[in-house]
């Protein structure tokens, strides 16, 4: 406990533009990384690039935020919060998650969840957030020039986190937007980093080491239920190989010296849970890990 409470000190900030540091997307899993985000701005290590899907997004514009508060009520506290979502929620048509809620209005100034847009403005990390076009089957990708308002970023981080069939998906400038998780890179963007030159990464992974998905049951039933977006079911029904390729690339990347992969040593809860108390656990067993893998990253980014 000692080490944690240490963590509250925030350090003097250092600029590390070598380094692509990239979250995983994973819903409230998301509780236990947001330990990984807290803990990087209290050491000060400020990263230049950052990307992320889904809840990865979210963890990607708190930590450029610099808001560690937000980055742990974001998927502990807040889902307490009767307007979070829930079965009524999803039977109104609003999503198991009540997503324009939960990013296009908890944000705002003397809301629940209030987003530091000041801070993120003056903040000097890029990002890149990744969502799917579900007409198209194309992969999109946001970055700061697509984000000159509060308004911009959250209806793309939004975008980033529709899970399909699970919550409405979201019209943008004409195209139909779900989550990142079924582009190219099945949930962590690494291609994107890759593409853009970076050759190290510090990546934060929702899922522990030993973890492998596997193919969909009943591809009929999401091919239905999809029928009007064939480039979507083909992307979900596929998306298990995708996402373990990434992730044999990740793990070859560090074997190769070249990433730091943080990976969960336990995952306690799911994508969906709601229960305050298995959050709050899991987010402290995030922030005791990443404050333990702290002097291995510093070590890695050169510091």
């Amino acid at each position: 406990m000692t080490d944690i409470r240490q963590a509250t000190a925030k350090a003097d900030s250092t600029r590390i533009s070598d380094t692509a540091l990239i979250f995983e997307g994973g819903g409230m899993r998301a509780s236990l990384t947001s330990g990984m985000v807290v803990t990087l701005l209290h050491a000060g290590l400020d990263f230049d690039w950052v990307a992320g899907i889904s809840a990865g997004a979210s963890n990607a514009v708190n930590y450029l935020s610099g808001d560690a508060r937000r980055a742990r009520r974001s998927f502990v506290d807040f889902a307490a919060d009767e307007q979070f979502g829930g079965l009524r929620y999803f039977a109104r048509g609003q999503g198991m998650f009540n997503a324009e809620y939960i990013y296009q209005q908890a944000g705002a100034p003397d809301m629940a969840l209030p987003f530091d847009w000041e801070t993120f403005q003056s903040s000097t990390g890029d990002m890149r957030i990744v969502a799917f076009d579900a007409e198209s089957g194309d992969e999109v990708v946001w970055s700061r020039k697509d984000t000159p308002t509060i308004e911009d970023l959250m209806v793309r981080v939004r975008a980033s986190s529709t899970m399909p069939g699970l919550m409405p998906s979201v019209h943008l400038d004409g195209h139909v937007y779900v989550d990142g998780a079924m582009g190219e890179d099945g949930g962590v963007p690494l291609s994107q980093a890759q593409q853009e030159g970076f050759e190290k990464f510090v990546i934060v992974l929702t899922q522990e080491r030993s973890y492998r998905k596997v193919p969909q049951r009943f591809p009929a039933f999401f091919r239905s239920l999809f029928r009007r977006y064939p480039a979507l079911g083909d992307a979900l029904l596929t998306r298990w190989a995708r996402y373990n390729e990434t992730r044999d690339r990740i793990f070859a990347l560090e074997e190769e010296g070249k990433a730091h992969v943080f990976a969960p040593e336990r995952m306690p809860v799911d994508n969906g849970t709601r229960d305050l108390s298995r959050l709050a656990a899991a987010h402290r067993m995030g922030l005791s890990q990443s404050w333990r893998e702290l002097p291995a990253i510093r070590e890695f980014v050169g510091m």
